[in-house]
């Protein structure tokens, strides 16, 4: 258990205090008290009582008091949380190898079902959003448990040049931070001095964000920020991202339709060629990926047709089931100290009318 305001345990230091004064206000007196010659016939002409009871509203008075001030001091205990309960980031690459047709009838289409069929089986409670990556990043719907706004993004992705996997893990982060204040923003470049946002505390190594990044690519990055030092800034801040590698490693021509090519023209065909010092941009960059996986916490997985995609997607939520998170308990102890006065005024009430 940790506690937010850890000083305000001091103030449990008066309890054996007040304990203290009670036991001394109890011997003050019977230094006072009358003595009579026979104890018996007093003892006989009162009513019966326990000598314990006039402890005990002043027991229950200390120990609500006790609650009260662990209450003060906001504690906190790690639960684990159903994924259902947080919130989770798809950041989907929209690049020009999604045409190509190794996946039939294209990677693209076979993603957009797959992403679609996985959105309408996740909990309404679950919020989800959509970032969408080709030469750059940006954020399509922020994250809502509104089904209907993500559907329509997914039915009408569009491609465009170039992949930008760093920028994509970079722009999950942002959009996580938008929706949970103990999540700082992944923008290495935001203004800072006065007028800036108070900076967020660094994590504790081990700690996670309840939410986190699932990203579907099926190539290599080829701009901006490279994917494992996004994935470092991903991890100071508790984002697990989990990618996913879709495509074969012999990808084949590319054909998309005009709607997928945001009406830029008909459908069309081509080739593939080797990216630079052999690389093949064109085919998922597995040993980046798990690299990204392995630095944020997340986990990779590998689809190489669209059967498989929508298994890794079904088997997703089990994975990842459950998200630590560090929950304030403050109210249960609150809730108790009340009871207990109000237990400690219906025993003074009673018991104390006859004192012993």
């Amino acid at each position: 258990m940790e506690f937010t305001w850890p000083l305000a345990l001091l103030g449990l230091l008066a309890l054996p205090v007040l304990a203290g004064v009670h036991v001394w206000q109890i011997r003050r007196r019977r230094r006072r008290a009358v003595r009579y010659s026979s104890v018996a016939l007093i003892r006989a002409a009162g009513p019966p009582r326990s000598a314990w009871r006039r402890h005990v509203p002043v027991a229950l008075l200390l120990a609500a008091l006790g609650l009260l001030g662990l209450a003060a001091a906001r504690p906190q205990v790690g639960v684990d949380v159903p994924v259902s309960e947080s919130a989770l980031i798809l950041a989907l690459d929209v690049s020009g190898s999604m045409c190509a047709t190794d996946v039939e009838p294209n990677r693209l289409t076979a993603a957009q079902a797959a992403v679609r069929e996985f959105v309408q089986a996740q909990d309404s409670r679950t919020s989800i959003g959509l970032v969408l990556f080709s030469g750059s990043a940006q954020v399509a719907v922020a994250p809502t448990t509104e089904r209907e706004p993500l559907l329509r993004a997914i039915d009408t992705l569009t491609t465009g040049r170039g992949t930008t996997i760093g920028a994509a893990i970079l722009k999950s982060v942002d959009a996580i931070a938008e929706i949970n204040p103990e999540v700082a923003p992944a923008d290495p470049g935001a203004p800072a001095g006065a007028g800036a946002p108070d900076p967020v505390p660094a994590r504790p190594p081990g700690s996670y964000a309840p939410e986190i990044v699932v990203l579907l690519t099926d190539g290599a990055n080829t701009r901006g920020i490279e994917p494992v030092e996004a994935a470092a800034i991903a991890a100071e801040r508790g984002v697990r991202v989990y990618p996913i590698g879709f495509g074969t490693r012999n990808p084949s021509a590319m054909v998309c339709t005009a709607a997928q090519l945001g009406g830029r023209g008909s459908e069309y065909g081509g080739g593939f060629s080797g990216g630079r010092g052999g690389r093949n941009f064109l085919v998922a960059d597995e040993a980046t990926l798990r690299e990204v996986a392995g630095v944020t916490g997340g986990e990779y997985f590998a689809a190489d047709d669209a059967d498989r995609l929508q298994k890794v997607l079904v088997d997703l939520p089990r994975t990842v089931a459950v998200q630590h998170r560090e929950v304030e308990v403050s109210a249960a102890p609150a809730g108790l100290a009340a009871l207990l006065l109000l237990s400690s005024l219906w025993a003074a009430a009673r018991w104390t009318a006859f004192p012993a």
